[in-house]
């Protein structure tokens, strides 16, 4: 049986990843329950519930909800759980650590690493973005990426950035090709990236759950409203999909909302 759900699922289209997850999510529910019913589909999402994390129990929920497709028992579908925003955004770099550390990666000649959180911070780049960066890129000022659907999105390199990036290549003598390159020539890898910006906050006593590829993005995008509030320009530079993505950046960080909380609560 599992079999040929997993024949129905390859007819789908569905990725090797899902398709795998998929038939070991059927695996562990039959290994619990022999009948499928509303009762112990219900136990199921509980077990689920108190033992992993929300993406996961979804997606433990979908994979479900395939095999009751499958069997033609639509009407037992589980409902997913609901993702609770919250109301803060969490383990975002502050501008003072941002600038405090580029100043340190600058100051011992970290020129590599110090362009790695520049171009992220400057550009709102995805570190998957990051790595496809060329000197060809910086010289026109932009770097066009189009989506699986065809969609392009334009991603804008700062004056400032062009002109401090180039005295650089010139120094380092790069003419062409990818800008980040690990010590073999090619093109470095995110996890490579993400891996040494973790070692180098530790060395300068920055919290190491704020150097993270991302949490320069964000330090983009709150910048960019800080200084020019419009909500639709960022989501478009920052190639999201829906302008409700966005809307995140509109909140402050928990560190800012104890900040103000300190300061203006005296009762």
């Amino acid at each position: 049986m599992t079999f040929s759900f997993e024949e129905y699922l390859k007819k789908k289209n569905l990725s090797q990843n899902t398709i795998k997850a998929y038939v070991f999510t059927v695996k562990q529910y039959q290994s619990k329950y022999i009948l499928i019913n509303k009762k112990n589909l219900q136990a199921y999402k509980t077990f689920l519930v108190e033992n992993y994390k929300i993406k996961t129990v979804n997606l433990r929920i979908q994979a479900i909800n395939n095999y009751l497709k499958y069997l033609n028992k639509i009407e037992l579908r589980l409902p997913l759980l609901k993702l609770q925003q919250k109301n803060f955004l969490e383990n975002v770099i502050s501008e003072a650590d941002y600038e405090y550390f580029k100043k340190c990666l600058h100051n011992e000649k970290e020129m590599y690493w110090y362009f790695v959180i520049r171009f992220i911070t400057a550009t709102g780049a995805r570190v998957s973005e990051l790595v496809q960066f060329k000197v060809e890129h910086v010289k026109i000022g932009y770097f066009d990426l189009y989506s699986k659907g065809g969609k392009l999105r334009r991603i804008y390199i700062p004056i400032k950035l062009r002109e401090e990036a180039l005295k650089w290549f010139d120094s380092i003598n790069l003419k062409d090709g990818f800008i980040f390159r690990n010590k073999y020539g090619n093109k470095i890898t995110t996890r490579g990236i993400s891996s040494q910006l973790k070692k180098l906050g530790i060395k300068y006593g920055l919290n190491p759950k704020v150097i993270y590829p991302h949490s320069f993005r964000h330090r983009f995008a709150k910048n960019f409203l800080e200084k020019f509030n419009d909500i639709s320009l960022l989501a478009d530079l920052m190639g999201h999909e829906s302008i409700e993505t966005t809307r995140i950046y509109l909140r402050r960080t928990s560190t800012e909302q104890q900040e103000i909380v300190d300061k203006i609560i005296d009762w």
